[in-house]
């Protein structure tokens, strides 16, 4: 097991497309996932049996959330007394997750370092199944069996933001703290939670790199930046608390929820704080939380409020941008943001999105901006037509020539 690299999460990974019987077997307590053959590499010798207890998910791109359900996997050799055959098969039982299961679907098993197991079920076409393909380096799955990566090969692959963004979708705490930050970041924020406008300052301060260089790595970088050094904080904070306990069940929600807000919240913000800097550097006219229509407030708009409101202002000098460092279906949100600009343009960080999205955010007349980093993560196709960051720059920079 290296740190920062996948072994730390995942003693061995397979992943395959389930098949029509795995995916609707027929009514019964248990049933069977086929072409196992190669998962010893995951879940070890079938003799003795195993059981192994499980966690089951199921991700589409519809949902919010994962479908999640608890239970176990047995894992056993149905030739045991067989003097020369074998015949290794892998039982799972009825579960929420089995049940929203259709054919085509990517399943992933994975054993982690505690010997639990986790079973994922990502929906074909989905963004997170392009995801979780990529993490994996797998690139397409035709063959009925399993595709199979063990702890050496698990050694090899380095987390980076994206991967550990990936892995916190199905439940992996990932994130990357530094410690050796800590105290001077306590002194300097006079050991409160600073705002994300500060600690966004900081993090640029503290890195030394011209966007003017590179806007598309300096976003990155910076975003990066400050999602370890929010993480680190947050550790150092919620430690104390959770140490002391929580006097009743309501407090210890409470303070979750807190927690899931604050991380959502400053991940949009911190996606902003950051661009800002980066077009002020290009010299580019902009305003941000300008209000429009409906009291809508795009997180960018260009030149600005009082162009978009001026009527004798050229329709097709105006620009719109939304940071969102993930899509979903918060994509959405974005086109009734600036009615007077048909053709919209949204940043994001978010890694592999489904081409049914991308389709669809094509027919609404929104355009993709990805750091140029991560357009590797989409297919051909939809390479063609994302932008990069310094592509929607010198976009822009035509508008206001």
């Amino acid at each position: 097991m290296k740190q920062g690299y996948l072994s730390q999460y995942f003693k061995g990974v397979a992943v395959k497309r389930l098949s029509a019987v795995e995916a609707h077997p027929e009514k019964s307590n248990q049933h069977e996932f086929n072409g196992v053959g190669s998962l010893a590499k995951v879940l070890g010798p079938a003799i003795p049996k195993q059981k192994f207890d499980a966690t089951f998910l199921y991700l589409n791109d519809d949902d919010p959330e994962p479908i999640e359900s608890d239970g176990f996997v047995t894992w056993y050799d149905a030739r045991e007394n067989h003097p020369t055959r074998s015949e290794n098969r892998l039982y799972f039982p009825t579960t929420t997750v089995s049940q929203n299961a259709n054919e085509g679907d990517l399943l992933l098993i994975a054993k982690k370092p505690d010997d639990t197991v986790l079973v994922i079920v990502a929906e074909a076409g989905s963004t997170i199944e392009n995801q979780l393909m990529w993490l994996m380096g797998e690139s397409d799955i035709t063959h009925p069996g399993f595709s199979v990566k063990g702890e050496i090969e698990n050694d090899q692959v380095k987390l980076d933001f994206v991967s550990r963004l990936i892995l916190e979708q199905v439940g992996i705490e990932a994130a990357e703290t530094d410690e050796n930050y800590l105290e001077h970041m306590l002194h300097l924020f006079n050991g409160v939670f600073p705002d994300t406008a500060t600690l966004s300052r900081y993090v640029r301060d503290s890195v030394n790199i011209n966007p003017l260089d590179d806007p598309d790595a300096a976003l990155v970088v910076w975003y990066e930046r400050e999602f370890i050094m929010f993480r680190t904080l947050e550790e150092h904070f919620l430690g104390s608390k959770i140490k002391d306990g929580f006097p009743s069940v309501k407090e210890f929600l409470d303070l979750s929820l807190s927690v899931q807000n604050r991380r959502k919240s400053r991940a949009g913000s911190a996606l902003q704080n950051h661009l800002t800097p980066i077009f002020k550097a290009y010299g580019l006219k902009f305003e941000t939380q300008g209000v429009t229509e409906n009291k809508q407030k795009p997180d960018f708009l260009f030149p600005g409020a009082s162009e978009y409101h001026d009527p004798a202002f050229a329709t097709e000098k105006l620009l719109m941008l939304g940071a969102k460092t993930s899509c979903k279906d918060r994509w959405r949100q974005v086109l009734a943001e600036a009615a007077r600009i048909t053709n919209k343009h949204l940043c994001t960080l978010e890694a592999g999105i489904s081409e049914n999205q991308t389709n669809q955010m094509m027919a609404h007349g929104l355009q993709l901006v990805v750091p140029k980093q991560y357009h590797s993560t989409f297919s051909t196709k939809q390479q063609g037509w994302l932008l990069s960051l310094k592509d929607f720059i010198v976009f822009a920079k035509s508008k206001q020539t």
